[in-house]
């Protein structure tokens, strides 16, 4: 299994450059993937085997995978019909688009992957990790043709359902996982209470994901949208691989949870609902494909019926509707894609003749189409048979409401045989009535034959299976006998006259009725039934009006109104609930040395200060005053550590202020200061205050041990360092780390967008982009760039200290960077000393200075960083350790000896990178980019 998936993973990632040197016949090679995974998949079928590798134990985020028989139906089923489609598209692209095609064939092998991986995760937090990896990718592959409007509305109306849907789901599945205790679907099930009122509510919740990837009424509306998409999307997405995933999730919670009391409303009701309101649609509409959407719509209605009824009976005739639907639906979808290229149209009212004219395509059409409409000897009579004497026989049910399902089956699938019967007639039927018809005998290009063969297969196995109904059976009947019951009558073309014959009867006979009437019906560009598009736009017209109101009343555009709201916040609710709350005795040591003291009264003249403060500067400068007496005190506890990073961060941030306090009059209007400045002092105040007694109430509410005591031996034992800092960051909470370092990434991109505005990425101007620039042999050249500073501005004191002072704070960078695993230092610390000195070269040389110290790009830098540590979340495991963790590697070497490397080292290295890109990126936008802006014309000299 694990196989397969790292086999379309990397399928997905050699797809453009194989696209672009082999075309669109690049596709008959990523074929290979689900090829060799269906073959698999044919070998192991039903065999049981579990794959359970450690990821992230406390999370419950283990890749646990699970291969029964449910997982074997739904493979077999994403793979073969996969394979079918990407072969389909080397003959259906053309090779204009190459490079879009490379990212489509990508999309594409990457969904069939994460929908195998779906299909056999038994840790739910996984499968919802697949689950949503298929609504973006569906997302992508819907909105292949992004420049169009159509397109990027439908993409957006599939990633807002189905993702909403999703976080629903999430919310259920945690619910699950922590009632019963475990994530594993297989105990999950096996434990199970479906009575329980907790279990009821996590299932509506989980439920309603399932509702809405399989497009059920009321959410049913975004598939026909997302017709839009090329047609291999609409057949393998919207036929046999997303919509499917609901119902496969239905499929598997039935067996535990088709007992609790909202399953059977839920499940039922809204299935039996989308079967006919959807066929009635497919009546209506005229454009083949959404002919064949809103069929798929009524046909996942009829799935969701089955696989819900809880049945064994019921389940053996879902489950096999399920590899009907699968055969027939990709089939017709893939006639449609035909008759799209050849006739330019897919308008059922102007095609005429095309059953005479392409007689090969006609032909897999209706047997795909009498499969769907449930004619035999097409498996999907056989389905549909089971299901009818299933619905008669499902003894859970009432008699009323096992009468008004069946009933609701019945009609749903007379509107099935009367809508195929209309794709038929519509698609190749002569009309020559009809005075607006094309020439289809002049327009018409024959499909090739490798165009024809994936439906053809599709649509030939959809006979083959119907004709093999008891081999079938056999693969089948496992699933149905996990759930409890008797066992069901065995899968056959022929089971004697009964009922479910003379319904079947009943069924087509009253289809063909509804086909000659199908007039009747109207059609529409905008019909009222159903129509769920226009629910749709005003839920999110009243959302936008909501959310608008509601930042206007919070977000005004004023920083400090928004500062203190939340800062009042802060203040007020842990207030509230420590007053009316449980409280533990509180002891306070006032200080442990007289330093203290004296360094906490300067910290607080030095806030005084800067309240009282009218000079930007100066304000700016008492503030990290403040906070350089935190690092003193960081030292004085023991922890150089934190205090060596804080004296860092302090005095970047310190340049950071004086960069941007650039653009700002020296001092605060007296105006704006004096109504506010008590005010804000006070909420300051009260602020630290809360901060402070909550701080000292959480110290002495602990009861266990503490942990800092298991730390230090911890970090040495299973990080491989004395630093026990550091081993937790890059370790321990490396997870923590790289969500950290991920915002850094986010947070320099904003600030030097908002600078840059059209061009974001690039390298700092170097000395030779400079206009005018001519080299000055009588300038001293102690730094590159400080020659084209205006005379005034040059400071050669400061240029002589910067030519001797880089190269030592570079190489004590590199040393805090190496020694920081078992020394103070580290990465941040050592990405910060770099910082520092390149902060340096910009102040003693200017702009083009900064492009002289590292003519490297920024975003470069940022992405390389992320990169190394996202990549060592996987590349321990290949070293035996688990991920986002330390991997210890002893070799020795000669003349050197024993040498210890930890992988965590590259964690590090992209920490390091990545503080040094931000620095970077804050000097060239901060810095060099307003430079840029004052030397403009019109805009003033420099200010340095």
């Amino acid at each position: 299994m694990l196989a397969i998936l790292l086999a379309h993973a990397a399928a997905a990632v050699v797809a453009l450059p194989c696209v672009r040197v082999l075309g669109r016949r690049a596709f008959y090679v990523l074929a290979l993937a689900p090829l060799s995974g269906l073959a698999w998949v044919a070998t192991h079928w039903n065999d049981g085997q579990r794959i359970a590798i450690g990821w992230a134990p406390a999370m419950h985020m283990d890749l646990d995978l699970r291969f029964d028989v449910l997982a074997s139906i739904m493979s077999a089923l994403v793979l073969g019909i996969g394979a079918l489609i990407l072969i389909y598209c080397a003959r259906y692209f053309d090779d204009d688009d190459a490079q879009r095609l490379g990212i489509f064939a990508g999309y594409l092998v990457a969904f069939a992957g994460a929908m195998f991986g779906l299909v056999v995760s038994d840790n739910m937090l996984l499968l919802y990790t697949f689950w949503e990896v298929t609504t973006v990718l569906s997302f992508l592959l819907v909105g292949h043709h992004s420049e169009q409007g159509p397109d990027r509305r439908a993409a957006m109306q599939a990633l807002l359902v189905t993702a909403a849907g999703g976080l629903a789901m999430l919310v259920g599945i945690v619910m699950v996982g922590e009632h019963y205790g475990s994530y594993l679907l297989s105990d999950v099930l096996i434990r199970v209470r479906p009575h329980d009122w907790w279990t009821a509510i996590a299932l509506v919740l989980i439920l309603v994901g399932a509702l809405s990837k399989s497009a059920i009424v009321p959410l049913h509306f975004w598939l026909p949208g997302a017709m839009v998409a090329p047609t291999p999307v609409s057949a393998y997405l919207h036929a046999a691989a997303m919509v499917k995933a609901g119902v496969y999730l239905v499929a598997r919670l039935a067996p535990g949870f088709a007992g609790s009391a909202p399953w059977h409303p839920i499940v039922l009701c809204l299935g039996l609902l989308s079967m006919i309101l959807a066929g009635l649609r497919a009546l209506q509409v005229t454009d083949l494909k959404l002919v064949l959407a809103f069929g798929t719509v009524s046909q996942l209605g009829f799935l969701m019926v089955l696989l819900g009824v809880g049945t064994p009976a019921a389940a053996l005739a879902g489950v096999t509707m399920i590899v009907a639907h699968a055969l027939f639906k990709s089939a017709l979808f893939m006639v449609v894609g035909i008759i799209d290229h050849g006739a330019g149209t897919r308008d059922l009212r102007r095609l005429s003749g095309l059953g005479r004219r392409a007689p090969a395509l006609c032909v897999i059409a209706i047997l795909a189409a009498l499969s769907m409409a449930g004619i035999p000897p097409l498996l999907g009579f056989v389905g549909k048979e089971s299901a009818l004497a299933a619905l008669l026989t499902a003894d859970n049910l009432s008699a009323p409401v096992r009468g008004l399902l069946t009933l609701g089956v019945v009609i749903g699938s007379m509107l099935t045989v009367g809508y195929s019967l209309r794709f038929l007639w519509g698609a190749f039927g002569t009309k020559p009535e009809s005075a607006k018809l094309p020439a289809p005998e002049q327009r018409w290009h024959r499909p090739g034959p490798m165009l024809l063969l994936p439906p053809g297969i599709a649509a030939v196995l959809s006979l083959a299976a119907g004709l093999g109904a008891p081999w079938l059976d056999g693969l089948l009947r496992p699933y149905a006998q996990t759930l409890p019951g008797a066992e069901p009558e065995h899968l056959a073309l022929w089971h004697g006259w009964g009922h479910a014959l003379a319904l079947s009867m009943v069924v087509i006979a009253c289809g063909m009725v509804l086909f000659e009437i199908r007039d009747r019906f109207g059609e529409s560009a905008n019909p009222r039934l159903g129509n769920a598009d226009r629910v749709y736009d005003r839920v999110l017209a009243t959302m936008d009006t909501l959310s608008l109101r509601m930042t206007g009343a919070t977000q005004r555009g004023s920083l400090p109104l928004n500062q203190a709201l939340i800062l009042t916040t802060l203040a007020v609710l842990p207030t509230v609930m420590l007053l009316f709350g449980a409280r533990a005795r509180v002891s306070l040591r006032w200080w442990d040395s007289p330093a203290q003291p004296v360094i906490g009264l300067i910290m607080a003249a030095m806030a005084i200060g800067a309240t009282v403060m009218r000079n930007r500067l100066a304000a700016v400068l008492l503030v990290g005053v403040t906070g350089y007496g935190s690092g003193v005190i960081f030292a004085l506890h023991g922890a150089p550590d934190l205090a060596l990073t804080q004296f860092l961060v302090e005095t970047l941030v310190l340049v950071i202020f004086v960069l941007v306090l650039r653009k700002f009059p020296a001092e605060v209007e007296p105006g704006r200061t004096a109504a506010l400045r008590f005010r804000r002092a006070g909420l300051a105040i009260v602020v630290g205050t809360v901060v402070a007694v909550l701080g000292a109430f959480a110290t002495a509410a602990r009861t266990a041990e503490p942990i800092w005591r298991r730390i230090p031996m911890a970090a040495y034992q299973f990080g491989g360092g004395k630093n026990a800092v550091n081993v937790l960051l890059v370790d321990a909470r490396g997870w923590d780390t790289l969500g950290e370092i991920s915002v850094l990434v986010v947070a320099a991109t904003g600030v030097a967008s908002l600078v840059f505005r059209s061009r974001r990425f690039g390298l700092a101007p170097r000395v030779a982009d400079a206009p005018g620039y001519a080299p000055d042999p009588a300038a001293p050249d102690w730094l590159t760039a400080a020659s084209l500073l205006p005379a005034r501005e040059r400071s050669m004191v400061l240029a002589i200290t910067t030519r001797l002072v880089f190269p030592t704070i570079m190489a004590m960078s590199a040393y805090f960077f190496f020694a920081g695993h078992n020394a103070p230092g580290g990465g941040f610390a050592g990405g910060l000393t770099a910082g520092l000195a390149l902060v340096l070269r910009y102040l003693a040389g200017g702009r083009y200075e900064l492009g002289e110290a590292l003519p490297l790009d920024a975003g470069q830098l940022l992405g390389t960083g992320l990169v190394f540590a996202a990549g060592t979340a996987t590349g321990s495991m290949f070293l035996g350790a688990p991920p986002l963790s330390s991997a210890i590697i002893q070799v020795t070497l000669p003349l050197i000896g024993a040498v210890k490397l930890v992988t965590a080292m590259l964690f590090d290295l992209g920490v390091y990178l990545i503080v040094v890109g931000l620095v970077l990126d804050v000097l060239r936008s901060l810095g060099a980019g307003l430079d840029s802006e004052a030397n403009a014309p019109g805009r003033g000299q420099e200010v340095r």
